[in-house]
């Protein structure tokens, strides 16, 4: 494949997003979601992901443009086009999905690209997953492109080998887990979201989605300063994982976000046992300096199968209810 030699321009937009990488740290996750946002304006690209591979499937565990909606999306690593990539350990280029015999072309059109880069991510001189870019038009991608592509893909495999090297978490959990509160992040959310609806579809059984929306921690950060606002934040993550289950799942979507997958739901029980004890949890002060300060949240809940069998549906009524609860707790007249 031939190599070009990027622009100035755009090699400075490389070193751009390298210096925000560092500014990340060892947040394997965040840096992950930032290349996938960053490579849309630096190729041209509709779409974006990074897909680790994870025994026999490859998982979008950061997505961006197209493929956003997507998060946590499994292809099997050896009948997909980024599992080739994976496990050869090349770049391949995809001029048209609808024509090359290595595309999923029932994938492809799912996400509505037409054309694709794969670049392998290596992690201790092994690949582990690959960095896409995706266009909705055939021949979508230049050979600069793809030059640039390689780049980013190094800033990542290098961001890879840090985040892991100093402590004994291993990829997976870096990638998946939210540095801070050791929760799940918003990619293992989603995919153990889909999974459990497609577990329960064909079980006929139900799953309960909870989100939670802290309140003020803008205030709480502002007044008191970041450090009680990650006091509050990992207050809360605890109190959510103390009532939950070891079939529950219980992530940190970002900043004041958090959600739960209550999996299995009990028929005699329901959602609304789990939304009273933690509303009943969160109404005990949090002492910090030994000074108590309220720990508040509003919460709204959804279930699959009761009151929808789409994911975007169901997490789209869950968010509607967290809302009304805020609005109904802020305004109680």
């Amino acid at each position: 494949m031939h190599r070009a030699i990027p622009s100035s321009k755009k090699l400075l937009e490389v070193i751009k997003i390298h210096t925000d990488v560092v500014k990340l740290g060892h947040d394997l996750g965040s840096v992950m979601q930032l290349v996938t946002d960053r490579t849309l304006g630096l190729v041209g690209a509709d779409g974006a992901a990074i897909e680790l591979a994870e025994e026999d499937d490859m998982v979008y565990r950061a997505t961006s443009g197209i493929a956003e909606a997507h998060l946590g999306l499994r292809l099997k690593l050896k009948k997909s086009f980024s599992g080739l990539s994976a496990s050869s350990g090349k770049v391949l280029y995809c001029a048209d999905s609808e024509t090359d015999q290595h595309a999923d072309r029932a994938a492809c059109r799912r996400i509505g690209l037409r054309s694709m880069v794969a670049i392998p991510l290596r992690h201790n001189k092994e690949s582990v997953g690959v960095l896409k870019a995706m266009s909705t038009q055939v021949d979508g991608f230049t050979a600069e492109d793809i030059e640039l592509l390689r780049l980013i893909s190094d800033l990542v495999g290098s961001a890879m080998y840090f985040s892991t090297h100093f402590d004994d978490s291993d990829l997976y959990h870096k990638a998946t887990h939210d540095p801070l509160t050791n929760l799940a992040n918003r990619a293992l959310f989603m995919d153990r979201l889909r999974k459990s609806a497609a577990l329960c579809t064909r079980t006929d059984s139900s799953l309960g989605l909870i989100v939670i929306d802290m309140d003020d921690l803008k205030q709480i950060n502002d007044t008191y300063g970041h450090l009680v606002g990650d006091k509050f934040i990992k207050e809360l993550a605890k109190r959510s994982l103390a009532i939950a289950r070891t079939t529950d799942t219980v992530a940190r979507l970002g900043g004041d976000e958090f959600a739960v997958i209550l999996t299995p739901v009990d028929a005699d029980v329901g959602v609304e046992h789990f939304v009273e004890r933690l509303k009943s949890t969160l109404q005990q002060p949090i002492t910090l300096n030994g000074k108590q300060y309220p720990l508040k949240a509003s919460i709204g809940a959804s279930s699959y199968q009761e009151d929808t069998q789409n994911l975007d549906s169901l997490i789209e009524l869950a968010d509607m209810r967290m809302y009304k609860n805020k609005t109904d707790r802020k305004n109680p007249d």
